[in-house]
């Protein structure tokens, strides 16, 4: 894609103000870094808190009395029972179980709010806008921007701004102004930090931005560093350890049907791929993503075959990479169940040769949300 046909966030200005080196990403011109790096990027989110420009993501308002039963046809989470000022992790399936995206949902007491993956986000909407028509409004808000201020120095930060943000626990969402600018804040992230994301009017961006930048807490932080932050918390990336052609139990996502919607829930299934997604959580699969340490230095990348000790494929990895704060490559993949136990040895392949690794536990990084 060439840059002319990129859309820009509208920090686009600001990010090449600071520096950044800016990459096509789901059809924007995203930072991947500062002049600060990558690995200091990241070190400075786990240490103090990194403000991350996702304004490339979707967001999107549903209103009216009937949008949470709507919603909830959707996905295998409770949305009718969300209280108030609370969100909640979500994925969309389609009738085969497969994940067509994941979603944030909050319920801000007259609507819901919905944030979803950029590069899914059209077609998202016209998912919502073809099986809700009738029950609620669909509204697109991708002239919202989003912030993530992410890490132990994030509340500090933000509460200067805003007082009341210190009250407010993981997952919790409220309106919030902020530089006088009413704003949306959750407690939540990407990175496996404290932190909160922030969607304010684009017009007001790039001020809240500057604000929170000027804060000596605070870096800039690119793609690169948020890729590699989220995959030492073990956190999913769409289209990539997760698709279509993965249900959420074969994903590790099992926890996010909720207890409501399970086999013997209150409202047991109704939501598309019902039949296989409870079949499997009864059953088992024959295979699901793993957390996986290489054993030497070797960096294991995403599409690497994953052998066992013959030699035969036993699957292969989604996600990989180094990890700054673990100081060793992590990866995450598909594997057959019957090598899945903790510990197993298994080998990917790399350039010919076999990379040894053992099946881990996530997150790799201990997560560190403000719960209470």
């Amino acid at each position: 894609m060439s840059t002319e046909t990129l859309a820009k966030t509208p920090l686009d200005a600001l990010h090449l103000e600071l520096g950044a080196r800016m990459v096509p990403f789901a059809g924007y011109s995203m930072p991947v870094q500062y002049p600060l790096g990558v690995l200091k990027e990241h070190q400075h989110c786990r240490d103090q808190a990194g403000l991350f420009d996702v304004s490339h993501m979707g967001q999107i308002i549903l209103r009216g009395e009937g949008a949470a039963k709507a919603l909830e046809a959707l996905v295998p989470v409770d949305i009718i029972d969300l209280p108030v000022g609370m969100q909640r992790y979500a994925l969309f399936t389609d009738e085969n179980g497969g994940i067509l995206d994941d979603l944030m949902v909050a319920n801000a007491g007259d609507h819901l709010f919905l944030v979803v993956n950029a590069a899914c986000k059209h077609e998202d909407l016209a998912h919502l806008q073809r099986n809700l028509a009738g029950q609620c409004e669909v509204e697109p808000h991708f002239d919202r921007a989003l912030l993530a201020l992410q890490g132990p120095a994030a509340v500090e930060v933000l509460a200067r701004l805003a007082p009341q943000v210190a009250q407010i626990t993981f997952m919790q969402f409220a309106h919030v102004k902020l530089l006088g600018i009413d704003c949306f804040v959750s407690r939540s992230g990407y990175t496996g930090e404290d932190g909160f994301e922030i969607s304010v009017p684009a017009v007001h961006a790039e001020a809240l931005a500057r604000s929170l930048l000027a804060q000596p807490e605070v870096q800039p932080i690119g793609l690169g560093a948020r890729d590699s932050l989220r995959l030492e918390a073990g956190l999913c990336l769409y289209g990539h350890d997760m698709n279509s052609s993965t249900t959420p139990i074969e994903a590790g996502l099992a926890w996010v049907i909720s207890k409501a919607r399970r086999a013997g829930g209150a409202r047991a299934g109704g939501f598309p791929g019902t039949e296989r997604i409870l079949a499997q959580q009864r059953d088992g699969v024959g295979s699901k993503r793993v957390g996986l340490l290489p054993q030497e230095r070797t960096p294991v990348r995403e599409g690497c075959e994953i052998v066992d000790a013959d030699g035969t494929l036993i699957g292969q990895v989604c996600s990989g990479g180094f990890g700054p704060t673990l100081g060793a490559p992590l990866a995450m993949g598909y594997l057959h169940s019957a090598h899945s136990a903790l510990d197993t040895p298994v080998w990917a392949v790399v350039r010919g040769k076999r990379v040894p690794m053992k099946v881990a536990k996530t997150p790799f990084v201990p997560q560190r949300y403000y719960r209470s």
